[in-house]
């Protein structure tokens, strides 16, 4: 079957046509890419355009240019053909008598020379301005015409303009035209001269090309250019009017994205350029709204410690107190909310680094187990304070992971700290570590007040506080879990929370150390 379709015509007119459809979908897709290309296939176009309007126009005006002029070449040849018939005639007439046997003779001399004189009268009577001379060798006059009166002429000076007269180009010169023609008379050598004023006409001569064809071919590459190009000069129209109004501050228009040429790649870069610079504006907004909740909070956070510190010590520098007991009590106060104070400028101060890489992580390979262990056994008395256990699970393969094990602590410690302030009393907080793939997971839950959703999603928010009644003084300074996403988010790794009924887990994933 396939040795009898390569036999088949229709075969290999598939093949034709189906090569000639990928070479026009080639040559498309490239000209259709290049604004290069498309210029130049229109320039080729208009070139050849006007070419056909030129040839075509050019028949137009062919006899645009045209001027008339006195033209005498008729008149000459007119004379000329008379003088070529009477030397035919005359030829014609002593081959008659040679033919006849009688051309020596007295009679058939004088009876040739009857004719000869009956010829000339004859071509006379037809042109009277033409005259006719037969001459011998010396220039004597031997027939004429009755209008001639020349007995003997200069035959040299007779054939000298006659010579001339068909060498030169005279036709636009008013003057005689003599024909000259030699001719046998008895066996004598003689010479016919015919001459006269030729008669004048009028012709049109071509005085040279008409621009009118050029002209046009030139008009017509221009409006061919203009037309096929409109299109492309209004894209690039748009484009520039799209450019103005992202210029104004209209971050939402959107150029459109009409051609697969650089163009279109231009229009795909102009829009990307503003999606960015939109993005990039409403981040510098977020950063400058959160700039201002940063300092508000601060500002009200630090402002109520302060306040009291400043209480507690107006009151002991005016003395304002009844003994040094109440004095003592006013100082130890004061210096607790002055470590409350300088512990929530750390964090504050903490947090700004961690949320700006200023800090440099101090990387080291450590076995997570054993230093949550570490850290498990050091909460376990504050945990039996508020009725509280933890309960521990962890693998016994050694997990370990590169990281800085100071600002790791950190994390575990705030995690842990907040399951203790936030769980429901007595009850229990669950330490769960576990391996996935090539990262090792550590989840810590306990059962409190049932969060919503909204509630979750802004744990690790700064200053963020499920009860907004809370406030440094009670419930830290809403920095811990925002602290410990910094800090794991440094480390490349991913802190969520999570909230099944009272149940609340925070989950921290890293990857192992290679």
């Amino acid at each position: 079957m396939k040795s009898r379709s390569l036999f088949n015509p229709m075969h290999w007119v598939s093949v034709l046509l189906g090569f000639i459809r990928d070479v026009y979908m080639f040559v498309h897709r490239h000209i259709e890419s290049s604004i290069r290309m498309q210029l130049i296939l229109t320039f080729v176009f208009c070139v050849l355009a006007a070419l056909i309007v030129r040839s075509a126009t050019s028949p137009l005006f062919a006899n645009a240019n045209q001027y008339p002029t006195i033209d005498y070449s008729a008149g000459v040849h007119e004379i000329d053909s008379r003088a070529r018939s009477i030397l035919n005639d005359i030829n014609n007439d002593y081959s008659a008598e040679e033919r006849s046997g009688r051309s020596g003779s007295a009679v058939a001399v004088a009876t040739s020379e009857q004719r000869i004189t009956d010829i000339i009268s004859r071509y006379n009577q037809w042109n009277p301005n033409m005259k006719i001379l037969l001459l011998d060798l010396d220039g004597r006059v031997l027939f004429k015409s009755a209008n001639a009166t020349e007995s003997k002429v200069d035959l040299h000076s007779i054939i000298r303009n006659a010579m001339d007269a068909r060498i030169n180009d005279r036709r636009y010169q008013n003057q005689e035209y003599s024909s000259f023609y030699p001719l046998d008379l008895q066996n004598a050598k003689a010479y016919l001269v015919v001459s006269g004023m030729p008669s004048p006409s009028i012709v049109y001569m071509k005085g040279g090309k008409s621009p009118m064809p050029m002209l046009l071919a030139f008009i017509a590459f221009i409006f061919l250019f203009f037309w096929i190009t409109k299109r492309k000069m209004k894209y690039i129209g748009e484009l520039a009017h799209g450019l103005r109004e992202i210029s104004k501050g209209n971050l939402h228009y959107r150029v459109p994205a009409r051609s697969r040429d650089e163009l279109g790649s231009l229009a795909d870069s102009i829009n990307r350029m503003t999606v960015e610079l939109q993005q990039t504006l409403e981040e510098e907004r977020r950063a400058e709204a959160t700039k201002n909740e940063l300092i508000t909070n601060v500002s009200h956070d630090l402002r109520t410690p302060l306040t009291l510190i400043m209480g507690y010590l107006r009151l002991l520098k005016d003395r304002n107190y009844e003994s040094d007991t109440q004095a003592d009590s006013y100082v130890n106060i004061a210096y607790g909310k002055s470590e409350k104070l300088k512990s929530l400028i750390d964090d504050l101060f903490e947090y700004t680094k961690l949320s700006n890489k200023g800090d440099t992580l101090k990387l080291d390979t450590v076995c997570i187990n054993e230093l949550l262990e570490q850290l498990l056994e050091e909460m376990v008395s504050y945990a039996e304070e508020n009725e509280l256990s933890i309960v521990r699970a962890f693998p016994p393969e050694k997990l370990r992971v590169t990281v800085d094990a100071d600002k790791m602590i950190r994390v575990f410690d705030n995690l842990l700290t907040n399951a203790v302030k936030y769980s429901r009393k007595p009850g229990t907080i669950r330490v769960l570590l576990f391996r996935e793939a090539d990262y090792v997971t550590v989840r810590i839950s306990n059962n409190g007040t049932p969060l919503t959703q909204q509630d979750v999603d802004r744990l690790f928010d700064r200053f963020y506080r499920i009860d907004p009644s809370r406030s440094s003084e009670t419930g830290g300074s809403g920095l811990g879990l925002a602290i410990a996403k910094s800090i794991i988010d440094y480390h490349g790794g991913d802190i969520w929370a999570e909230c099944e009924g009272d149940e609340i887990r925070f989950w921290v994933r890293l990857k192992l150390a290679e």
